[in-house]
């Protein structure tokens, strides 16, 4: 993959603008969070006035996750050829313009294509993030800009709690769309003035530049590496599991075992979103290094698939949100999963590698979300809790990527 590379002269970027800057481009991503976790308070009232099942649920919330995962690698490129301030100003506007087509939406196929639109748009959300620090920050900071960036960039996922479901409580679920569609509208605006890169950047990468044919043949040759398929496979199914939870069956479930109003599954999924924030935070600290970090990756994933099987049974609700959140909190260990990855390479292509495992990700999310609404609308064809068969499944999924990944062929040491 020609993917963003941080060899640059030296920034001519005073630290204050350069900070300024990273902030807006962090707006862009607060807004990826908040569209990729919208399933959780739309979904009830979208299948009551589309009459949807569960499985077309499923493909409305996963179409966010395909786009993006699928754009990943050409988003890379893009970044490469024009620079970060072009590359998301470019494609942010797709994702404004499915926010417009979702609120306008007359039935289910529209919605879901703007889903699409909104999963292109975001494509760059983050990467933009981590370009721009690599380029315009010390290195020794690189990890600590990073992780900052990506705690304030998730706290999008709070308007997808409360303040979206009192929004489509008050009025509908058209409103929670056309705010969204405000608010990306006010962050590329904020892009569009605030940021910027020197030229020099431009002239001195001109020479670096891979052809599209070219960087397509490297990124590929990564997965003639054995030890690339255990990565996917569970970095394809951890960050699924959490997401599939707290962007689509959170709310649903919540209402329909339990009675909650959309207010109270809106408060619920706030309260997940703040204790996800600091799972990563966790882990990071207790990284137990290379030594042992892929038993930490096994043991961490059965742990989560276990709460998983808990969460299948018929609980009182307060501790239905209790395991959700316990669920929230110990899926930071995905964090030592990016550590994984850069050992697991050699420095020429981790960028490489990260791009894999970037796409994994949300290419996992797409599928669980679209896998899990089947299970659901199976399980009620059969007379069966849909929840039951949601959450049994995940686990299930979680397990088998945990076995895969401790079985398959193993990086060699570096």
């Amino acid at each position: 993959m020609s993917t963003p590379s941080t060899a640059a002269p030296p920034t001519t970027l005073p630290p204050r603008a350069a900070l300024w800057m990273l902030l807006a481009l962090i707006g862009a991503f607060n807004m990826s969070q908040a569209f990729r976790t919208v399933g959780a308070i739309m979904a009830p009232p979208l299948a009551r006035d589309f009459h949807l099942a569960p499985d077309e649920l499923g493909v409305f919330s996963g179409a966010f996750h395909f786009a993006f995962g699928a754009m990943q690698l050409f988003m890379g490129i893009g970044i490469d050829l024009y620079g970060v301030r072009r590359t998301i100003l470019a494609a942010f506007p797709l994702a404004i313009a499915g926010a417009v087509v979702s609120a306008l939406a007359p039935g289910y196929l529209p919605l879901t294509l703007a889903q699409v639109l909104i999963g292109l748009g975001c494509a760059p959300a983050f990467l933009v993030c981590t370009v721009f620090i690599a380029r315009h920050f010390p290195a020794q900071r690189f990890a600590a800009i990073s992780g900052m960036a990506l705690a304030v960039g998730t706290l999008g996922m709070l308007f997808t709690g409360t303040p979206l479901a009192w929004v489509v409580q008050q009025w509908s679920w058209r409103a929670g769309f056309w705010v969204l569609a405000v608010l990306a509208v006010l962050a590329w605006l904020w892009i569009w003035r605030a940021v910027f890169e020197p030229a020099q950047y431009t002239a001195a990468r001109g020479a670096q530049r891979e052809s599209l044919p070219e960087a397509l043949r490297r990124f590929g040759a990564l997965f003639l590496l054995p030890h690339t398929w255990g990565i996917v496979a569970l970095g394809s199914t951890t960050y699924a599991a959490l997401i599939t939870l707290r962007g689509l069956w959170l709310g649903p479930m919540l209402i329909e075992r339990h009675g909650y109003t959309l207010v109270q599954s809106g408060n619920a999924a706030v309260l997940l979103s703040l204790v996800a924030l600091v799972g990563p935070v966790l882990f990071g600290r207790l990284d137990p290094g290379p030594a042992t970090r892929r038993r930490w990756l096994t043991g961490w994933t059965l742990a989560t698939a276990a709460l998983f099987v808990l969460l299948a049974l018929h609980w009182a609700a307060w501790v239905d949100v209790a395991l959700m959140l316990a669920i929230g909190l110990i899926s930071g260990f995905i964090v030592l999963q990016y550590a994984d990855v850069r050992a697991a390479y050699p420095a020429a292509i981790t960028g490489r590698a990260m791009a894999a495992f970037t796409m994994a990700m949300f290419m996992g999310v797409a599928l669980m979300q679209w896998a899990t609404g089947i299970i659901a609308t199976l399980a009620k064809a059969a007379g069966g809790d849909p929840y039951v068969a949601v959450m049994g499944g995940i686990a299930a999924w979680l397990a088998l990527s945990a076995i895969g990944f401790a079985l398959l062929p193993q990086p060699p040491r570096q």
